[in-house]
């Protein structure tokens, strides 16, 4: 059971986590205005179909720094927390999600000092963190001076991972690992292995998909949390922004995702859209998608992997050190 901020959430249980304390989370939701209150809601979702009859309790918390208009303010009025309340919420656990990359290096990002300040403390409180895709590579620049490699064109799809580790994290795993991809820049597995990072999931086409770090921390370069239509929706939005000469290139068909009398008809709508980019063809994609009716193949993958995570904040949060843990409370 978890209660969140949208008490009309209805999925499917998973299997209860055995013998439980009630969790208390935080959800550090960075996203842009267009994807804030779904990236909420997916994330509840998936948490309440990990959790089964575990008590979860979702806090929301937003970043400063991070500019937002007048819509999304009003979304988030009474309901999101200022991360700098994170030391005093007596959490179990903290999921941080990404934001779209502005800057060419993260740490050039202009809310980077503020991240920098919860990624600090999810240390000094030994908080088991879950981090999401540009979260990631922000926490482990910021952890070990790692840092993340433009690829050579926006990497989207889903992918097949193979499991490369023992680890509880992915115990009972079906293999292949299912997984949403999207994004622009990547974290070479050599770099993440010579820091100590243990590399949980593989892909020979996306690289690494999720790693362990110190204590429960869990990092993903994927997004397990998505909807079954999330990569038609940033596909078309990506379009648009080609057609409108926002991008400088067309963006691929997300890999692994359509049928192939789809994929077909939209090489067909790019070859034209690179040679004569016009707002006035965005219809045309849109008719093409339709009756793209995409399967959520991944989502066994993604309630198995945060059953998992979630497991293993229930083992941390029953450990003799966590009852002290407000003692040494530090500010975000």
């Amino acid at each position: 059971m978890i209660r969140l901020a949208d008490p009309a959430l209805a999925v499917r249980p998973a299997a209860p986590l055995a013998l439980r304390p009630r969790l208390t989370l935080g959800l550090l939701n960075n996203m842009p205005d267009a994807a804030l209150c779904a990236t909420e809601r997916q994330f509840g979702e998936l948490l309440k179909a990990a959790a089964g009859d575990t008590g979860v309790e979702l806090r929301l918390f937003a970043l400063p720094g991070l500019e937002r208009g007048e819509r999304a303010c009003a979304a988030m009025a009474g309901r999101y927390e200022s991360a700098a309340g994170l030391a005093d919420a007596g959490l179990d656990g903290l999921i941080v999600t990404g934001n779209e990359p502005r800057a060419a290096e993260l740490d050039q990002e202009p809310y980077w000092p503020a991240l920098a300040r919860v990624i600090d403390w999810t240390q000094s409180a030994a908080v088991p963190t879950l981090w999401s895709c540009l979260a990631a590579h922000a926490a482990v620049l910021r952890l070990s001076g790692v840092r993340r490699r433009p690829l050579p064109a926006k990497l989207s799809g889903v992918f097949e991972n193979d499991i490369v580790a023992d680890d509880p994290l992915v115990a009972g795993a079906t293999q292949p690992v299912m997984t949403p991809h999207s994004r622009q820049n990547g974290l070479a597995e050599d770099d993440l292995v010579r820091r100590g990072y243990r590399i949980l999931t593989l892909s020979p086409e996306a690289g690494v998909d999720a790693f362990a770090g110190p204590g429960a921390s869990l990092f993903l370069q994927g997004h397990p949390e998505y909807d079954a239509d999330s990569l038609m929706r940033e596909y078309l939005r990506d379009v648009g922004r080609f057609l409108r000469r926002e991008r400088a290139a067309h963006p691929g068909t997300p890999a692994g995702y359509f049928g192939p009398a789809i994929e077909r008809r939209l090489a067909e709508l790019a070859a034209g859209s690179r040679t004569r980019p016009d707002p006035a063809r965005l219809p045309l994609y849109a008719d093409a998608l339709t009756g793209a009716r995409p399967t959520h193949s991944w989502r066994p993958s993604a309630v198995r992997l945060y059953r998992n995570w979630l497991s293993s904040v229930a083992d941390a949060a029953q450990a003799p050190r966590w009852r002290v843990r407000g003692v040494t409370r530090r500010a975000v």
